[in-house]
């Protein structure tokens, strides 16, 4: 489940359920001791290769042992369809470091993470089918409890969530966990607290966990099954998918065949990840299950004898495109559009902490791949590895040329000034702590030289930012790929954008007004390099005039305000510190989002609010003291940089909610 932390502004906070289309260049052998990013060096055949299984297994066995072992990721799991069969299913790696019990396609269970929505939008589509769901019906009327209006008094429609446009904002506490006795029910979860709506409904991809669940839970009710017993009936049932399930914790019996999920670097096998919003991301699943599913959308929800879906309803969930973006990939009913050289390519990425997946279907070709992993590896190595994986496979079996076109160079300048500037993701938190990550991580666009444009958080598995050329007006394409990027202007003014990657569930939005980060993150910066020199100079101060035997040149209202300012400066400090380090902590241990950091979460609440607005406080004092005293001009100066720096600290404690009490987020 992308729980981007999911990892990535969110865009890495959180992990992204991406597809894996960035472009990368086409694979060969490295040499030994070469980076890891070199798992991308295999020089292309001079014809386009037939997509049979001896090419591919041969393809596939001098790619990804070499990947693996550059990459330090202990296992995966590759399985290839065609035509209505399994053309190459294969395990590589362990699925057991220490016991090294190798990955088996038919018996060893991975963790598909976000990949598990297809399984949900799956069943939501079958009660659409039977007529128990309307898409465009507000959701309330499915529901025991009520789902707020949006920002323009708007419902929310099935058809919303299954294109993440409901408008909430993210959601993560209680996400992700490895504690049984932390597992609620899906619809205790979500009565738990309801996000807020940030975006009118259908308006803005904002890639929703929570969304998800809620149609999850609407199934339940229109069904009168629970999750677990409506997918074993119509869906794992039809299709034979005997080693797969959502159940939580797994049944002993598949747990048996789990693979350890591993973090990067290590061999010390992690606990089995509990999801409590269950429809998002529970699945676990074995490579030959996943097979199954497969092969079902691609033949318009038929195994066989076996239907889950309509045909006319399949074909529906796999081609009602959402246009917000022109001339980008789009979000589907459930599905992402990852079109590539010509040929059409439905899909979904997944990610917990310690599995990683993609899911890409050829839908006019009769051709998928699913493909999963028990480790980030070094240095995040799986996200450049299903990059490579989905180029190179598109590339060697579907060739085709990418979108060419030309502005002059005039134009190509004017707009790309016109882009530049910084933003945020639309996949964000906006009324809770974590809302100052759009603070700490926006995502800039630069201008370069030639006329280009980058965004700093892309980068080519070079490690160079990610060159894009315009080639159509406010249309970019990869300077050495073939993804695009695309903008949305408004009263001639670029007011967001979205790369191909993730512009079926994201857009980046620009970032302005009192809480624009092109202005208040460099003064957030000053504010704090301000606070702490004026703290580490003050023992450092203290020294000096020990060592040389100097008193303090203050007395009286001025030598207090002098020691108060400086307590007042530390105040602040600690307060940004203390919020910044816990979410880091966070973040680096998922298992940390619980309701067992309220009183963490309660204390920096209680502390940071007196500490900023007592910061500003003894700041103006200080100030008021200063400017009566004949004083020289240097300490005035500064004293109004103190006031400065301490309002700003405030400014961002309030409008990042890290004032207040609420433990919701």
């Amino acid at each position: 489940m992308r729980v981007c932390y999911l990892s990535a502004t969110l865009l890495s906070a959180f992990v992204l359920a991406a597809p894996a289309s960035a472009q990368v260049p086409p694979p060969a052998v490295a040499a030994e001791g070469a980076p890891a990013a070199e798992v991308a060096a295999l020089a292309p055949a001079p014809a386009t290769p037939q997509l049979t299984r001896e090419d591919l297994e041969a393809w596939l066995d001098g790619f990804l042992p070499y990947a693996l072992g550059r990459g330090n990721i202990p296992g995966g799991i590759v399985v290839v369809v065609k035509d209505g069969q399994v053309l190459l299913q294969k395990g590589f790696g362990y699925a057991d470091v220490r016991k090294k019990l190798p990955v088996d396609p038919e018996a060893t269970l991975f963790r598909p993470g976000s990949i598990s929505k297809l399984f949900t939008w799956t069943a939501v589509m079958q009660q659409v089918e039977s007529g128990k769901i309307d898409l465009d019906a507000d959701i309330n009327q499915y529901l025991d409890f009520k789902i707020p209006p949006g920002p323009d008094g708007e419902p929310i429609t099935m058809r919303n969530l299954m294109t993440h446009t409901g408008g909430f904002e993210e959601q993560v506490k209680e996400l992700i966990s490895e504690d049984p006795s932390r597992l609620q029910t899906i619809e205790a979860t979500l009565k738990q607290w309801v996000p807020e709506r940030i975006f009118k409904a259908g308006t803005t991809p904002a890639y929703s966990n929570y969304g998800t669940a809620l149609a999850g839970h609407i199934v339940e009710r229109v069904s009168g099954l629970s999750f677990d017993d409506y997918l074993d009936r119509s869906v794992f049932g039809p299709l034979g998918m005997t080693k797969s399930s959502f159940r939580q914790p797994l049944p002993e019996a598949l747990m048996a065949g789990m693979a350890h999920g591993y973090k990067a670097d290590s061999d010390e096998p992690q606990g089995y990840e509990l999801i409590n919003l269950a429809p998002a991301g529970s699945l676990a699943s074995t490579g030959a299950d996943m097979a199954r599913f497969m092969i079902a959308h691609l033949q318009n929800g038929a195994l066989g004898e076996a239907r889950i879906l309509g045909e006319d309803t399949a074909k529906k969930m796999h081609g009602t495109p959402l246009t917000i973006i022109p001339n980008v990939n789009r979000m589907l009913l459930g599905f992402y559009e990852t079109d590539t050289n010509g040929h059409r390519s439905i899909s979904h990425g997944g990610d917990t902490q310690y599995f990683h997946s993609d899911l890409q279907l050829f839908i006019d070709d009769g051709v998928g791949y699913f493909i999963s992993f028990n480790s980030s590896g070094k240095e995040g190595a799986v996200g450049p590895l299903r990059e490579a994986f989905f180029r190179y496979f598109a590339d060697r079996y579907f060739p085709g040329p990418a979108q060419e076109g030309k502005v002059d160079e005039a134009t190509a300048k004017e707009h790309a000034a016109e882009i530049a500037g910084s933003y945020i993701s639309s996949r964000r938190a906006e009324s809770s702590f974590l809302s100052v990550l759009n603070l700490l991580q926006p995502a800039k666009v630069v201008v370069n030289e030639d006329g280009s444009i980058s965004l700093t958080l892309l980068r080519d598995l070079n490690g160079e930012p990610t060159k894009w050329r315009e080639i159509a007006p406010y249309l970019w394409r990869n300077v050495n790929g073939k993804t695009r990027l695309a903008a949305e202007v408004k009263d001639g003014r670029v007011v967001r954008f979205a790369p191909e990657w993730i512009s079926p569930f994201m857009y980046m939005e620009r970032s302005t007004g009192a809480k624009g980060v092109g202005w208040l993150m460099p003064a957030t910066v000053v504010a704090l390099a301000a606070l702490t020199l004026t703290v580490l100079f003050w023992p450092v101060a203290a020294l000096v005039r020990r060592r040389y035997r100097k008193p303090l040149p203050y007395s009286g209202r001025e030598a207090k305000a002098y020691r108060w300012v400086r307590i007042g400066a530390l105040l602040s400090l600690a307060a940004i510190a203390g919020w910044i380090g816990t979410i880091q902590a966070m973040f680096s241990n998922l298992k940390l989002l619980t309701a067992g950091m309220d009183w963490l979460v309660l204390a920096l609440h209680v502390f940071g609010t007196i500490a900023v607005f007592a910061g500003l406080a003894l700041a103006l004092w200080h100030l008021s003291v200063v400017w009566k005293a004949p004083k020289r001009w240097l300490g005035k100066i500064w004293a109004i940089v103190l006031v400065f720096a301490t309002a700003i600290v405030a400014w961002v404690a309030v409008a990042y909610h890290l004032v207040g009490i609420s433990t919701n987020y």
